[in-house]
């Protein structure tokens, strides 16, 4: 039912903006963060409407390696592993400049395993819906500037810069010795801020 819900969303953003990744600095504070197991999965891998193809081998493969290039270089001493689930994703066609410009997107499920403990850290995966960058033409549309292949690869970026980000929010629970509150506000949905303007 998740699944059906984000690629609902995920037909809705596709013509929209897309967010913007910006520049990242090369390592955060991940606490005492090393990267364990790197399990990338695609069961019921779906593909978005208009999309131009991808197989779930390559999907995972690139998610992967991604991971490992951003998270392997942490050289902490808190062991985490990631289960990452490959739910959805859109690689966008050649559309019409001003008109229709499709986007790519990535939809995530990711769970951080807690190897000291042998449980997972966060009970409910964390979904993530990733963009592709648009450099300085986000009027045209990657599908007209990129090939399948660079989509992927800028998807498959980006998405390892989330799970980074997601990671350094939590950074307090992956210490020695976290706090009790610490441990209290880990590893939570963030509420978002309410509109007062209604």
């Amino acid at each position: 039912m998740k699944r059906l819900i984000a690629l609902g969303a995920l037909a809705l953003v596709l013509a929209g903006c897309a967010n913007q990744e910006g520049d990242t600095p090369e390592k955060r504070d991940l606490g005492d963060f090393v990267l364990g197991h790197n399990i990338v999965v695609a069961p019921d891998l779906q593909k978005g409407p208009t999309s131009r193809n991808a197989t779930p081998e390559e999907l995972t493969e690139a998610v992967k390696a991604e991971i490992n290039k951003r998270l392997g270089a942490y050289e902490g001493e808190r062991l985490v592993h990631l289960g990452v689930n490959i739910g959805g994703y859109a690689l966008a066609r050649r559309g019409v400049p001003l008109v229709y410009t499709p986007k790519s997107a990535l939809i995530l499920n990711v769970t951080a395993w807690d190897d000291r403990a042998g449980t997972k850290f966060n009970e409910e995966p964390k979904q993530f819906i990733v963009f592709e960058d648009f450099g300085n033409a986000p009027i045209v549309g990657s599908g007209l500037v990129n090939t399948r292949e660079e989509q992927i690869a800028m998807l498959t970026a980006n998405a390892a810069h989330h799970i980074e980000r997601w990671l350094e929010e939590n950074a307090a629970c992956m210490t020695d010795a976290p706090t009790e509150r610490e441990l209290n506000a880990c590893w939570k949905e963030k509420e978002k801020p309410k509109n007062n303007d209604e």
